[in-house]
């Protein structure tokens, strides 16, 4: 790597709000907020919304998606579209 040229990376904690799953790994990223480890150490902290801790797809709890109440409610929101007109 050229010097120089990448941002500082440091530990930054990830904080999955969902779970309550904390990850410290190194990160670029710039977080404002700060919470204390297990260790003692202040590092900064970014919450997410999703983790491999609470994603259907890794945890195998499928979520059911209401897409005929989302159609219907766009319909309501915006109106039905005349077709195209050739």
């Amino acid at each position: 790597m050229k010097p120089g040229i990448h941002p500082a990376s440091r530990p930054v904690v990830f904080r999955d709000r969902a779970s309550g799953f904390h990850l410290l790994t190194r990160s670029t990223i710039d977080a404002r907020q700060t919470v204390q480890w297990e260790d003692g150490t202040t590092y900064p902290v970014v919450d997410v919304e999703t983790s491999s801790a609470s994603h259907p797809f890794h945890t195998g709890n499928a979520r059911l998606v209401d897409t005929a109440g989302r159609v219907q409610r766009f319909e309501r929101r915006y109106g039905r579209t005349t077709s195209a007109r050739v």
